[in-house]
């Protein structure tokens, strides 16, 4: 069963953000995740939705609770993210 993981997260900086984004690639391979889009509100670009695809609802949840990207979002973002996992039926 594979797994979508949705996260919400308004950022300071988008520019800034997409650097530590890309940073953690490997974190996302290593995780197994297939897939991945980013998108931007048209009203204000650092309002940020985003999704990543994995074989299993375990998989996204070892990737979204990685001490490693905790940090990285940490110093992305303005607060916490919202992150939602999603399993197809």
């Amino acid at each position: 069963m594979s797994a979508t993981l949705a996260i919400r997260h308004h950022v300071r900086d988008y520019a800034a953000w997409r650097k530590v984004y890309d940073e953690v690639e490997p974190l996302r391979a290593q995780h197994g995740c297939t897939a991945q889009r980013v998108m931007r509100l048209p009203d204000d670009g650092n309002d940020l939705f985003v999704t990543h695809d994995f074989p299993s609802a375990e998989r996204a949840d070892g990737f979204a609770h990685d001490p490693a990207l905790q940090e990285a979002m940490g110093r992305a973002g303005d607060g916490p993210p919202r992150i939602e996992i999603f399993t197809d039926v």
